[in-house]
């Protein structure tokens, strides 16, 4: 064979064309896919769980067989003084406390383990566990149906979805993600498109969800939670790109994860941080306790006298809940033209506030909905907050921001359902939309803060 001259070799060889940074962004931030399954899958179970307990706790008490919700007794005034009635609801309203607590309470701690950890090994370990969990909280789920089994069971599945990091630590691990492969000035939107993921896909499970049960009951829906929670699990580990540039080991159990959540409010590179860091993370807690616990009751709510709305307009109104999440993003994107980001999460408080109080007082369908419809931009505060604290700490300290985040969520979610729930039976007697009204009053702290 000839061999190539010294002027040939010396000549320097085309090069393989570089990956734009369009396509290398493209599929780094492909995590969405991932968080919209998580989603569908979290969003199935949660309305349809509810219904369940309803039905079971019912017939168990003797009051399905007697008066059921698409009776007429749910639609007349003595529904409301309905004993049995109202200790069936009082019965769904603790258990759903129960279910909750545990759940959270257990991720709280496992998501300030794996959030700093996946500062160093990489974020898809941090996605795998959570989504095998979500699918084993549902596995449980089914036999409980299947078999009959106590409703107790439920809290096992959500203890042990909690012990790997429960959908927490898919949200605190997908938005760690988004900040490792966003620029500064573009984070906002970013993060808001990320959460317009979680409108998408909890719409498409809520109308979904509602019209399945009512047609074929709960298996099918929740066999369909199960291969959601499935395919992220796979995702996560075979499709999905790290996004964490220099990784390196780093054993798990360890207090030094925990201690890096505490340095980040304890002693930030920059000092003057700090007291933003507590604002902004107090204004998160404020709003997103009044959601998950205004969205903890909208089916007990609807379920009740004078609205006795059946499966399928409860998953109207869960998709109409939803829709808040991708209205807001719309909103966001046109008001930032104009706007500072501050700016832009008052408005959505101003519309948050607005919605409840006409929810808390809806006696109809119509005025139900109009309250849905006011809540259009009542989603653009948190991505704004997200946004503003994951630009005060550094590229290595997202994995622990966002999980100190979670976190924050998790306890959002304990208080929300020891508040609410408990709230809600307690103030049947004069005022069933009062939670409502009082989450509406809550937001006002937030309201000041940012302003």
């Amino acid at each position: 064979p000839l061999r190539p001259s010294m002027a040939a070799m010396a000549a320097p060889q085309p090069a393989e064309p570089p990956v734009s940074p369009g396509r290398r962004r493209l599929s780094l931030l492909a995590v969405e896919p991932l968080l919209f399954l998580a989603t569908v899958s979290l969003g199935l179970q949660g309305p349809l769980a509810t219904q369940y307990l309803w039905d079971r706790l019912g017939a168990e008490h003797g009051y399905s067989d007697r008066n059921s919700t698409e009776s007429s007794g749910c639609g007349d005034g003595n529904a409301t003084a309905d004993p049995l009635r109202q200790e069936v609801e009082a019965l769904v309203s603790h258990w759903n406390l129960y279910i909750n607590l545990g759940g959270f309470f257990v991720s709280l701690f496992s998501v300030t383990l794996f959030g700093p950890w996946s500062d160093s090994v990489g974020r898809r370990p941090a996605l795998i566990l959570p989504a095998a969990g979500m699918a084993l909280q549902t596995a449980i789920y089914l036999l409980v149906m299947y078999l009959e089994l106590h409703v107790a069971f439920f809290l096992l599945g959500r203890i042990l979805s909690g012990l790997t990091g429960d959908y927490n630590l898919i949200l605190a691990s997908c938005f760690s993600y988004v900040a490792d492969t966003s620029e500064r000035r573009a984070r906002t939107f970013r993060v808001a498109i990320l959460e317009a993921c979680l409108g998408t896909a909890g719409m498409v499970a809520s109308i979904g969800g509602g019209q399945w049960r009512k047609a074929q009951g709960y298996i099918n829906p929740f066999w369909l939670a199960f291969a959601a929670s499935l395919t992220a699990t796979l995702y996560a580990a075979f499709f999905l790109r790290e996004s964490v540039k220099q990784k390196k080991a780093a054993k798990l159990f360890t207090l030094s994860h925990y201690k890096a959540v505490y340095r980040l409010y304890r002693s930030p590179e920059q000092p003057s941080s700090r007291w933003k860091l507590a604002l902004y993370s107090l204004a998160f807690f404020l709003i997103v306790t009044v959601h998950f616990g205004a969205k903890d009751i909208y089916v007990l709510y609807e379920l009740g006298f004078p609205l006795c709305w059946a499966s399928d307009l409860i998953g109207y109104g869960s998709a109409a809940s939803y829709l808040a999440y991708l209205s807001s993003l719309a909103g966001l994107r046109l008001l930032q033209l104009c706007f500072e980001d501050a700016w832009v999460a008052e408005m959505g408080l101003i519309s948050n506030i607005a919605g409840l109080v006409v929810i808390s007082l809806a006696s109809t369908t119509a005025l139900m909905f109009t309250g849905y419809g006011i809540l259009f931009l009542s989603m653009a505060a948190t991505p704004v907050i997200r946004s503003k604290l994951s630009k005060l700490v550094s590229e290595t300290e997202q994995g622990a921001l966002f999980a100190s985040v979670a976190c924050v969520e998790g306890l959002c979610s304990l208080v929300a359902t020891g508040v609410f729930n408990s709230l809600y039976p307690a103030t049947l007697h004069f005022m069933r939309g009062f939670p409502f009204l009082f989450g509406a009053i809550i937001l006002l702290i937030p309201a000041a803060i940012l302003g």
